[in-house]
C-alpha cells in the first residue's frame, strides 16, 4: 500500500485523480548536487528532476569564491586539519577523508565536461586562498565559480537524452510502500499534482536560507528536504549548526542578501569599525569573525561594520572580483576607492538529512546530497570552499550506488 510519508496531503491536492508517471531514478533540486548525481548515471537509465524554480535559481549559481582540490600529497595533512579545526572538530572524518582524496579526480572530471578554472600567466591552475586555510588549495573562475561550474554541468545534462528537467515544479511529499521510498508527490507551476514514482529517489533540495529574513540563499529554499523526511521518520542530524556567513552587502531591504566573497579577505581586503580602525582577524574561521562583526557592531550600536579593498590590487578587483565590483558599483560604491558596508547573513546548513558515506538515508532507495544532507564533512562550521566540493563527491557516490542496484539487477536477470 502506497502512503505519504508526511501524512494527509494538503486538502487541495487531490491525489486520487492527479497524473502519475515512473522513472527509474528521480532526482528532486537541479544545483550541482543533483546535475552531477544525473551525470553519473547510467545513459540506459530513465531520469527525471525536479527544480522548484527555474533552473538558474539554485544557490549553487550564487557560490562565489571556488572549489577546494587538493594540490599534492603534502596538502593532504594541511587540509584535513583545516577542515576539522574550522568544524569544531565534531566532523564525520571518515567523509573528510573521502571528500579530500576524491576531489583531485572530481576537478579532473569538472574540466573533462567543460568547466573552465582560472589559470596563472604561465597557464598553470590558480590557487587562492580564503579564511581558515592554511594553504592555498582553491579554484575559481573569477568570482563566479558556482556559476561556471553549475552552468556547464547543466549543459551536459541537458544534452542527455535519458534526462528530463521539470521547472517549477515542488515536491510535496514522499510515496512510501512498506517502509521503502518509491517516489513523490509534487505539484507542477499551474498546482496540479502529480505523483512520479521512481526505483530511487535523490534528494539534492539545498538548504533553509528562505527561512531567514537576511540570507545568501534564495528564497526558494525552505528545507524541503528535511521537511519531508523529518515527518516520514527519517533521521536528521544537528539541524542547529546554521553558518552566518560574515560578510554580505549591507542593504536595508529585504531581497536576498548579496554575498561578499571570503576570497576577497583571502586577497587581502579587512575589516574595519566605523572609525575605519581593523577590529579582527579576516582570516579566522566564518564563525569566529562573524562573532566579531557582530561584537563590534553591538559596541558601536550600528547595523553594519566596513570591509576595504585597499591592500587588494585594482587588477585583482577588476577581473577576480569583477561581479562583485560591478555589484557594489550598483548600490554606489566603488570598491577600488571606498570601503563597503557588510553585515553578517545565514549561508549555510552543516546538518541536514542523515546520510552515509554513499549518501543513503535511513529508507531503502532514498538518498540525499548537497547542502539538504548531512554527512558530516563539515562539523559545526563549513570550512569556505568545501561546499561545491563535498556537494559533487557525495552525490556522485550516490549515484554510483543506485546504479549498482540497476547492474545487480540486470546480471541476475
Amino acid at each position: 500500500m502506497i502512503t505519504l510519508g508526511a501524512g494527509a496531503p494538503a486538502p487541495q491536492i487531490d491525489v486520487e485523480n492527479c497524473e502519475r508517471v515512473s522513472c527509474d531514478v528521480l532526482i528532486v533540486g537541479c544545483g550541482v548536487a543533483g546535475l552531477y548525481a544525473a551525470l553519473n548515471l547510467p545513459e540506459n537509465l530513465s531520469v527525471e528532476m525536479l527544480c522548484k524554480e527555474d533552473v538558474a535559481s539554485c544557490d549553487s549559481m550564487l557560490a562565489q569564491g571556488g572549489i577546494c582540490v587538493q594540490r599534492d600529497d603534502e596538502d593532504y595533512e594541511p587540509w584535513f586539519e583545516d577542515t576539522l579545526r574550522a568544524g569544531h572538530y565534531e566532523n564525520r572524518r571518515e567523509s573528510v577523508d573521502i571528500m579530500i582524496r576524491e576531489s583531485r579526480p572530481l576537478i579532473n572530471d569538472l574540466m573533462a565536461l567543460g568547466v573552465v578554472f582560472d589559470r596563472t600567466v604561465d597557464g598553470e591552475l590558480d590557487y587562492t586562498r580564503e579564511g581558515a586555510h592554511s594553504r592555498p588549495r582553491i579554484l575559481h573562475r573569477a568570482d563566479l565559480t558556482g556559476a561556471e561550474i553549475t552552468s556547464k554541468l547543466l549543459a551536459q545534462v541537458q544534452n542527455r537524452g535519458n534526462v528530463a528537467i521539470h521547472e517549477y515544479t515542488t515536491m510535496q511529499d514522499l510515496l512510501i510502500e512498506d517502509g521503502v521510498c518509491v517516489g513523490v508527490l509534487a505539484t507542477d507551476g499551474a498546482n496540479e499534482p502529480v505523483m512520479i514514482y521512481a526505483h530511487d529517489v535523490i534528494l539534492a533540495t539545498g538548504g533553509v536560507g528562505g527561512l531567514y529574513p537576511r540570507s545568501t540563499n534564495f528564497r526558494s529554499l525552505t528545507g524541503d528536504g528535511c521537511r519531508v523526511c523529518q515527518k516520514a521518520g527519517i533521521p536528521l542530524e544537528h539541524m542547529d549548526y546554521v553558518q552566518i556567513h560574515p560578510t554580505s552587502l549591507y542593504t536595508p531591504n529585504p531581497d536576498r542578501s548579496f554575498l561578499i566573497s571570503e576570497s576577497c579577505r583571502g586577497e587581502g581586503a579587512i575589516l574595519l569599525d566605523a572609525n575605519g580602525e581593523r577590529f579582527t582577524d579576516e582570516l579566522q574561521p566564518r564563525d569566529v569573525v562573524t562573532a566579531a562583526i557582530y561584537e563590534q557592531m553591538r559596541r558601536e550600536g550600528s547595523q553594519h561594520v566596513w570591509l576595504s579593498f585597499e591592500n587588494v590590487a585594482p587588477e585583482v578587483i577588476t577581473t577576480h572580483f569583477a561581479n562583485i565590483y560591478r555589484r557594489c558599483l550598483q548600490e554606489g560604491y566603488d570598491i577600488l576607492h571606498e570601503p563597503i558596508p557588510v553585515v553578517p547573513a545565514q549561508h549555510y546548513l552543516m546538518g541536514g538529512i542523515h546520510v552515509d558515506s554513499q549518501s543513503r538515508t535511513s529508507m531503502p532507495h532514498l538518498y540525499a546530497a548537497g547542502e539538504t544532507s548531512c554527512n558530516g564533512v563539515h562539523g559545526a562550521n563549513r570550512l569556505a570552499s568545501n561546499s561545491l566540493l563535498e556537494s559533487m563527491v557525495f552525490a556522485r557516490r550516490a549515484a554510483l550506488d543506485v546504479s549498482s542496484h540497476f547492474a545487480k539487477v540486470a546480471h541476475s536477470a
